[in-house]
């Protein structure tokens, strides 16, 4: 089948409420500095009447890297569940505003869209505390074959592992790809996504897999070690591993090569958020346009770059013409 997109993203439809807090917030609301938990409702309700002011925007791991796709001028879809209110209807314009196609029915059945509050400390670096709902009920049936047959690749955040049936859904993605003769992606999301589900995270890798996206602590969630003895596993088990290390820039592992790319500098890291997606944006981009694995990281990290320096995790600047102003 021809390919119609250059990406399809299968993630968390998520509105982000993104709010500036201090390590003694942190510490007092017991909360892990940089990772990730899932939470309640209820914990979802009491958290944000603690938050300071929020600004809130369309968000989730996956959909961000499918709308900087979509900025640098690549074809995307996205699949992900929303729920029918104001939040759903939020995060379905946003998306298809930035230039992604997302027809995935809306959840009719009572749980609200997934949120996920997000505090920034002054160092720039975030820490997440998600309310999945809606997410929950993505399911196999949500996976249309034609969709998934006519992209050239299908790109997974490992956060979609946490919900039972959107693990199915994935799992069917994959197949519907491969069997269509077209690669499969994934991104390990969070360390504490990896350590929750360890054994599968492997399995997965190594049997599903074809292009893993991983930062440090990530990789070595995953297969232990250092870094150097995570990243030649990795080499081993995917065509193609791509490994961020923040300012110490990436590596990317192509069988026996190794390709290295520094780290955009930037004058001021106001909010992490978003860089990992970001990264992938700009690397499957360049990737579904044919470009050797260096120049595909370079995209990666210009996008990166960008997107530290302002808060939330959608561009504010015309990607396509960022990485042209940089000579790609």
């Amino acid at each position: 089948m021809a390919a119609v997109y250059d990406v399809v993203g299968l993630g968390n439809a998520i509105v982000d409420v993104i709010a500036k807090a201090d390590e003694e917030f942190l510490t007092a609301n017991g909360l892990v500095k940089n990772a990730m938990r899932l939470i309640s409702a209820e914990e979802a309700d009491a958290l944000y009447a603690k938050m300071g002011p929020g600004l809130e925007m369309s968000g989730g791991s996956a959909g961000n890297t499918m709308a900087a796709l979509a900025s640098l001028g690549g074809k995307g879809a996205f699949v992900g569940k929303v729920a029918h209110d104001q939040l759903g209807k939020v995060y379905r314009h946003d998306i298809r505003a930035a230039g992604v196609v997302f027809d995935t029915p809306d959840l009719t059945d009572g749980k609200p869209t997934g949120s996920c509050l997000i505090l920034v400390t002054p160092d720039g670096h975030r820490t997440m505390n998600t309310f999945l709902g809606a997410c929950l009920d993505l399911t196999p049936d949500d996976i249309d074959p034609a969709v998934i047959q006519s992209a050239k690749v299908t790109y997974m955040e490992g956060y979609l592992w946490d919900p039972p049936a959107a693990k199915q859904a994935f799992l069917k993605a994959a197949s519907l790809a491969h069997a269509a003769g077209q690669k499969v992606a994934l991104s390990l999301s969070d360390p504490f996504c990896v350590n929750r589900h360890l054994d599968s995270f492997r399995d997965l890798v190594k049997n599903h897999v074809d292009i893993l996206f991983a930062n440090e602590s990530e990789i070595v969630a995953l297969f232990g070690g250092d870094f150097d003895s995570a990243a030649a596993e990795a080499r081993q088990s995917v065509e193609v591993a791509v490994l961020t290390r923040g300012e110490a820039g990436a590596t990317v592992l192509v069988g026996d090569d190794t390709y290295t790319v520094s780290a955009e500098k930037v004058a001021h890291v106001v909010d992490t958020t978003g860089a990992g997606d970001l990264f992938a944006a700009g690397f499957l981009f360049g990737y579904t346009q044919g470009r050797d694995p260096a120049d595909c990281a370079r995209l990666g990290a210009i996008c990166a770059g960008e997107i530290i320096t302002h808060y939330g995790a959608r561009s504010e600047v015309n990607l396509a013409e960022l990485v042209k102003s940089k000579g790609l």
